[in-house]
């Protein structure tokens, strides 16, 4: 296997379908009743709102389609201060710099960063399953366990990663989940010893496979579950005629780690920059 190069359209790639994977999601928070989210299309990215400490509330996939001008960045801030949201936005380190100048004039700080992670899938990739983790397909009939099992793993980071300043409520989590891993998402289950462990997800779009999340109860960590859940996508990713698998990573944690000892190799980073509402 060949190591990966990620030029600008490879980033624009990936950049899209975040965007695109956000935007749908936050679509189906705006068909709940009295809901204030939005979704506003911004020079190729996309601006987010689903409710209040929901991790959808993002700028996403910017930096690819222009440089936005004062008046969509004025438009975007206007949308997140009516409903009292800070604006967060995750800008790929290869978009446009002009974009990063702007929006730090504008008042915006950098708040942390985040990895992108990517996989060739051309080779056939194997099956790799630890001793006593079985993963299976998870299906609508179990959707809600599902989600518990999600939100649960979510909700309690490993000890061992770097502190991390993004935690969300549990029921608001549960719902950002839930829209996330709907309908066209492939939702797996891990069992470790006849009990479930841990879930996860993955979304194929145009020969993309985007590892969408992936979550272990904290009592059985440390036995492989998250090395047989990304074994499982990958496989059924490259069965699935995908050419690139890619995986969003905390930097130095668990996750980035495991992702590397299954092939993942790090393609860019997003720099995550912080803006408050303005006060009135």
């Amino acid at each position: 296997m060949s190591a990966l190069f990620c030029d600008l359209p490879l980033a624009e790639r990936i950049e899209r379908a975040e965007a695109r994977r956000m935007a749908e999601a936050t679509e189906k928070a705006r068909k709940r009743p009295g809901s204030a989210a939005f979704v506003l299309p911004v020079a190729g990215g996309v601006a987010t709102f689903a409710e209040a400490g929901s991790p959808l509330n993002k700028v996403a996939g910017l930096g690819f389609g222009g440089v936005p001008d004062a008046e969509s960045l004025a438009g975007v801030e206007k949308a997140f201060a009516a409903v009292g949201c800070p604006v967060q936005v995750e800008l790929a380190h290869l978009a446009d710099p002009r974009i990063g100048a702007a929006l730090t004039a504008r008042g915006y700080r950098l708040e942390s960063f985040e990895n992108v992670l990517g996989r060739d899938l051309r080779g056939g990739p194997d099956r790799v399953a630890p001793p006593g983790v079985e993963i299976r397909p998870s299906g609508d009939d179990e959707f809600a366990a599902w989600l518990d099992v999600a939100a649960d793993g979510f909700g309690h980071p490993d000890d061992q990663d770097p502190p991390s300043d993004q935690q969300f409520p549990r029921e608001v989590l549960a719902r950002a989940v839930r829209d996330l891993a709907g309908d066209g998402v492939r939702r797996y289950t891990a069992v470790c010893d006849g009990v479930v462990a841990g879930v996860a997800s993955m979304c194929v779009v145009d020969g993309l496979a985007q590892f969408t999340g992936a979550a272990t109860l904290p009592g059985h960590r440390r036995r492989g579950v998250q090395t047989a859940l990304l074994s499982a996508r990958i496989a059924d990713a490259a069965g699935a005629g995908c050419d690139l698998a890619v995986v969003t990573t905390q930097p130095a944690s668990r996750s980035q780690h495991n992702a590397q000892r299954q092939g993942f190799e790090l393609l860019y980073t997003r720099a995550v920059l912080g803006r408050l509402p303005a006060v009135s």
